[in-house]
């Protein structure tokens, strides 16, 4: 019996479709453990996981996986997230990438789908640039705290879908030259944003449940844009009113003459050694899982 055998609606060849599925994880601390960690239990079989920091005692409050123990060696979170998703799926193909994305871009070409959970709104801009430019679907994750005093604070975040050709982050409001300027004024002074656990999940559940709709549809009208927005004092997940004006619109920010790389070279790219295959499982997990199934 297959683990998978409770989502077999997602189609007779979704186990097949999501162990060859390769997925981009940038940013490994809130919103992107709980997608690291959900991916691994629906089984998808490749990643690549970029992230360059090691985590802190700050991080345990949300980084899902994540031990005290690891906190004292300096884990890298990657390692941690590595360690999550084989926790449930061992043959996973996984690619550990200790640094910046930007340095990880020919890694991230090859990946069918990325997902970003990162702090400010310049990097999310430049991720999803460089997806649009390399015809791969993003999800981006955001989430932050607003003092709204004298009434207390508001927890909010959004979930984009942002697919080459659909509208885009720009598009949707979530950045502007305002919000990207302000960040870069404050640079070096501003700190941590507050983050907690439930917002992540909620957030990265929701990303996931995108990705999945992508990868193997459930129903007859999958999702090419959606922009979602969270509403942490209410406890409500809903499509922004803007998804509506924008839903047939063409995107203005990212032109289709703009897609490709410009520097590809075929010869270098025929030269390249062949993609590891996904590891064979250990012969103790055949064994566990054949119990299992009794």
């Amino acid at each position: 019996m297959s683990r998978l055998v409770r989502q077999e609606f997602l189609g007779a060849k979704s186990e097949s479709v999501l162990a060859s599925t390769k997925i981009g994880i940038v940013g490994l601390g809130g919103g992107g453990s709980h997608v690291a960690q959900q991916a691994g239990h629906i089984g998808i079989g490749r990643y690549v996981l970029v992230d360059p920091d090691q985590i802190d005692l700050s991080n345990t409050n949300r980084l899902v996986g994540g031990t005290l123990l690891d906190v004292l060696r300096r884990a890298f979170k990657t390692a941690i997230a590595a360690r999550t998703i084989r926790g449930v799926h061992p043959g996973a193909h996984i690619l550990e990438v200790k640094k910046s994305w930007h340095d990880a871009t020919e890694e991230l070409k090859s990946c069918d789908l990325i997902i970003g959970a990162v702090d400010t709104f310049s990097e999310r801009e430049q991720l999803e640039r460089f997806a649009r430019r390399n015809l791969i679907p993003y999800i981006d994750v955001g989430m932050d705290v607003h003092d709204i005093q004298p009434h207390g604070f508001l927890v909010a975040g959004q979930v984009v879908l942002s697919t080459p050709g659909y509208p885009c982050l720009r598009c949707c409001g979530v950045i502007t030259d305002e919000r990207v300027g302000f960040e870069a004024g404050k640079y070096g002074a501003v700190g941590g944003r507050p983050q907690v656990v439930w917002p992540n999940a909620v957030l990265a559940s929701t990303a996931v449940g995108l990705m999945m709709q992508v990868l193997t549809p459930w129903h007859r009208k999958p999702l090419a844009f959606a922009y979602l927005i969270y509403d942490g004092n209410k406890g409500t997940m809903v499509p922004s009113p803007r998804a509506d004006v924008l839903q047939g619109s063409v995107c203005p920010h990212h032109p289709a003459d703009e897609a490709g790389d410009p520097l590809f070279d075929i010869r270098a790219h025929l030269r390249r050694p062949p993609q590891v295959a996904a590891r064979a499982w250990p012969r103790w997990v055949n064994w566990l899982l054949s119990l299992a199934g009794r």
